[in-house]
């Protein structure tokens, strides 16, 4: 049957897919002529490479799909390769895409901020940021001098007061009438738009007119606010990694090789100045390529959203270079060139890639790898994982006869605690004590906020603390997200057994001595540590909430003043009336003293 396939191929262009003989797809290739190109593989007098004669020994059947064109087939094979994974292509084992400021000025009030989604909505988007603390930074920079708003409020002025940014001075508050003009509020986006765009000479002109303008009205004030100004601009304009003189916008690729380990090293290079830098890893290669690798890497780094460049250097020659150019062009809308220089100043900044890819080689590989691979490789065979589980994160959900429930996420990577990872959530959407409902609401908020706001990287393992309804929960969560390759697993409590996704119905029982299993228990129970803690934090604030609004003269703003001074309501009970008036005064400091002594007595 397969052979009869292989006879009747059409001499087209399209994408063909090898399958084993489970059905499962196996390999995914793209080709100018479809017969031409798969018979290839079956003819005896044909040398194979390694990877190639396992291949072929394992293909069982055989699909294949017409295209108009090499481009559509390349854009057809990336999309599959990262749907399927199949195991004889290369893939890259990231899912992010970089982070991005988006100003809309498409709406009468422009407001920013970041976003990894570029939408053709009239906005105006400016990256990419890498890493995305970059934005991050840039983002609070705009906040702190040029104030534009990040709410997403309906603006008409109607308000009657502006929100807490504006009292922070970290919002001009248009949303107040008589506070902000339009168009004052326009020449701040106008100054952003310059600062962003990279014209910080054009900025530093306009802001010093301003600053000169209000030294000589007396206004030194605000002529001393300008003067910080010049200097924040003049700073981000000097301060980069490192700069290319008369270079266009490129992304550079370098790699390090060892046997069946690899990292690829990617640095993206925008207005002459090296803005950042992406890694990836290979761990079990079957075999190395470096052209059928960087060819299919290509695809796949460009079928994510990201910013295409003009210039793609690379260190080695591709077969089919032309038609990736022509399908980055179309995509950008002008000119994209794939180029591998041997010498001059671009060669040498490859070979600066090239020596940053193996020192992060030698740090993934010969660092770290030896002290986590120890725990953690028997449970990549546990789980199935492609990749060791370096990075885990693990919900919990806590509350009380379904009031107050609260969920943690912690972070366990190569085999150790993260505090500074740990999240906390306040469940918002289920009433009543449903643990699956709060579970999907947790986990899809948790991971819609990466995939937006890059908060952090996905996971390797998502462990979920309870069973099989835990874990399907957790699942359609992330499957809405479009996560479906995400590895899940669940721990149940009370038997001690591992659900893992896909072998839901076959639940793993480890041994009670097996380190595997402890590490899992310390990741749940730390997960149910924290979320306990924070529980038992929402349960003293609603006490605190109930008893101090029983007190005359106590409303939401002295309330607050009080747990932001005292921190519990146990302190406030034994606060005296001269700890107690500076903050709400003497009368109220006399009521509240009354009222305790009260309770006291009733006790």
């Amino acid at each position: 049957m397969l052979q009869q396939k292989v006879d009747h191929l059409p001499a087209e262009p399209g994408v063909y897919l090898y399958k084993n003989s489970e059905g499962k797809i196996i390999y995914v290739g793209k080709a100018r002529s479809l017969r031409q190109r798969v018979r290839s593989y079956f003819q005896e007098s044909r040398p194979l490479d390694a990877k190639t004669q396992h291949l072929v020994a394992e293909i069982a059947d055989l699909e294949y799909i017409v295209t108009d064109n090499e481009v559509e087939a390349l854009i057809l094979e990336s999309t599959l390769v990262k749907k399927n994974q199949p195991r004889y292509n290369i893939h890259l084992k990231d899912d992010k895409s970089f982070p991005y400021l988006k100003l809309t000025v498409n709406e009468p009030f422009p407001r920013i901020f970041i976003t990894r989604r570029i939408k053709k909505d009239g906005a105006l988007y400016f990256g990419p940021f890498l890493p995305a603390s970059y934005a991050r930074r840039t983002l609070k920079l705009i906040n702190k001098y040029f104030k534009l708003r990040t709410c997403n409020l309906e603006i008409d002025g109607t308000l009657d007061r502006p929100c807490l940014d504006y009292q922070m001075k970290r919002c001009l508050g248009p949303c107040v009438s008589g506070i902000c003009s339009k168009e004052e509020y326009e020449r701040a986006v106008e100054d952003v738009i310059l600062l962003l765009s990279g014209k910080t000479d054009d900025l530093i002109r306009r802001l010093e007119a301003r600053m000169n303008e209000a030294a000589e009205n007396t206004y030194y004030e605000a002529a001393a606010m300008y003067r910080d100004w010049i200097l924040m601009v003049r700073d981000i304009s000097e301060r980069q990694k490192m700069a290319l003189e008369g270079q266009d916008d490129c992304d550079l690729f370098g790699y390090y090789q060892e046997g069946s380990q690899l990292a690829l090293e990617v640095f993206a290079m925008r207005g002459g100045k090296v803005v950042g830098r992406r890694e990836f890893f290979w761990e079990d290669l079957i075999s190395f390529d470096p052209g059928e690798f960087f060819s299919q890497a290509l695809n796949q780094y460009y079928l994510q959203d990201t910013s295409t460049p003009k210039e793609v250097y690379i260190p080695t020659d591709i077969e089919d270079a032309e038609v990736i150019e022509s399908w980055l062009s179309e995509r950008k809308g002008s000119r994209v060139y794939i180029r591998s220089p041997r010498r001059g100043l671009k060669s040498e900044m490859l070979d600066l890639v090239m020596h940053n890819a193996r020192m992060s080689f030698d740090t993934r590989f010969r660092i770290l790898k030896p002290r986590g691979e120890e725990l953690l490789k028997p449970f990549q065979d546990i789980l199935g994982l492609e990749l060791l589980p370096r990075r885990i994160e693990t919900f919990d959900i806590s509350h009380v006869q379904g009031t107050d429930t609260v969920a943690s996420m912690v972070l366990c990577i190569n085999g150790e605690m993260k505090r500074s990872g740990y999240r906390k959530f306040k469940i918002e959407n289920v009433k009543g004590p449903d643990d699956f409902a709060a579970m999907r609401e947790v986990v899809h908020r948790h991971y819609e906020n990466i995939l937006e706001e890059d908060e952090g990287n996905l996971p390797d393992l998502v462990l979920i603390d309870g069973g099989k309804g835990q874990l399907s929960a957790a699942i359609s969560a992330l499957d809405d997200l479009g996560l479906e390759n995400q590895a899940v697993a669940a721990i149940a409590k009370r038997e001690e057994i591992l659900f893992i996704k896909g072998k839901e119905d076959h639940p793993v029982e480890l041994p009670k001595n097996s380190p595997i299993l402890h590490l899992i228990q310390s990741m749940r129970d730390e997960a149910h540590r924290f979320a306990i803690t924070y529980h038992r934090k929402r349960r003293e604030l609603r006490d605190f909430d109930s008893e101090l609004m029983d007190i005359p003269g106590i409303g939401e703003v002295r309330k607050k003043v009080l747990l932001r001074a005292f921190g519990s309501l146990e302190r406030v009970k034994k606060a005296s009336f001269s700890e107690l008036s500076p903050y709400v005064g003497p009368k109220v400091a006399s009521q509240i003293i009354v009222h305790f002594s009260r309770m006291e007595g009733k006790e």
